[in-house]
């Protein structure tokens, strides 16, 4: 029996991502963002890429940065170019001990039916959903697996965990994109150090989902209590901050964060 004077202890390590070379792409864009100040506030060095809006990246760089006197980098590019993802990937390893983590948001929704959808469509989509971000997590786990520890963390979508009507082009690649993960968690695990996880996202207020939300697309899914609200970038961002956790026991995994919507989305 425990007596009143035992003591409980866990190891719960704090700070254990402060000084970590984070590179975050899409580290600026609404689920990105969110990641990015999370992990700013937790002391981790954030490469954060971005495509076009260079005022809004320097922005949230500056306000990091003077909010939690974190070390924000920010880089340029369309991940679809070698060149860029070479550049990325320099970057976060030209600054303090290197590269230890890396979060990939960038894709297209690639909203077009599929009774629509051109062969030029689908190509445009598996490059950007699934090609990029495949490489670049190939030119990341690199360097990890040279110093024999890392972590990355790939965003698919609830429509590649379960079928939605007219979503083949998009939801197709996103597919392919988990299934790869799964087999660089083993490939680069073990004695590589890398481990690699999926987070797909349900109907979160942010990116393009957001103008739908406001339209009233998605109240059904409110109005028949199939999940409690929409989804928030802070609950995305809390999931990529867990699985970028240093001595995490979770790798090969996919972690749906849509409030149960994928359970749910036919009992309306």
């Amino acid at each position: 029996m425990l007596q009143p004077d035992s003591k409980i202890e866990f190891d719960f390590k704090q700070d254990a991502l402060r000084g970590r070379v984070i590179l975050v792409a899409g580290g600026t864009g609404g689920l990105g963002s969110a990641t990015t100040a999370l992990l700013a506030r937790d002391g981790a060095t954030v490469v954060a890429g971005y495509l076009r809006d260079g005022q809004k990246a320097e922005a949230l760089k500056q306000a990091l940065e003077a909010q939690h006197r974190a070390a924000v980098h920010l880089v340029e590019g369309d991940i679809s170019d070698s060149a860029v993802r070479a550049r990325y990937v320099e970057t976060a390893e030209s600054i303090g001990d290197g590269l230890y983590g890396f979060v990939c948001f960038t894709g297209d929704p690639a909203r077009v039916k599929f009774d629509d959808v051109t062969e030029a469509d689908l190509q445009d989509s598996l490059l950007k959903n699934y090609i990029a971000p495949l490489l670049l997590a190939r030119e990341a786990a690199a360097r990890m697996m040279k110093r024999g520890e890392g972590a990355i963390v790939l965003l698919s979508t609830m429509q590649a965990v379960a079928p939605f009507e007219s979503s083949i082009n998009y939801a197709g690649p996103k597919t392919a994109l988990i299934q790869a993960a799964r087999i660089m968690a083993k490939q680069w695990g073990g004695p590589g150090g890398v481990r690699v996880n999926v987070v797909a996202p349900g109907v979160n207020r942010a990116g393009m989902a957001l103008k739908s939300i406001e339209s009233g697309k998605y109240d059904f899914y409110l109005d028949q209590k199939i999940i409690p609200r929409f989804g928030r970038p802070e609950d995305v961002a809390r999931v990529v901050r867990l699985l970028l956790e240093p001595d995490n026991y979770i790798t090969g995994q996919v972690i749906t964060v849509d409030g149960g919507l994928t359970l749910r989305r036919d009992k309306g």
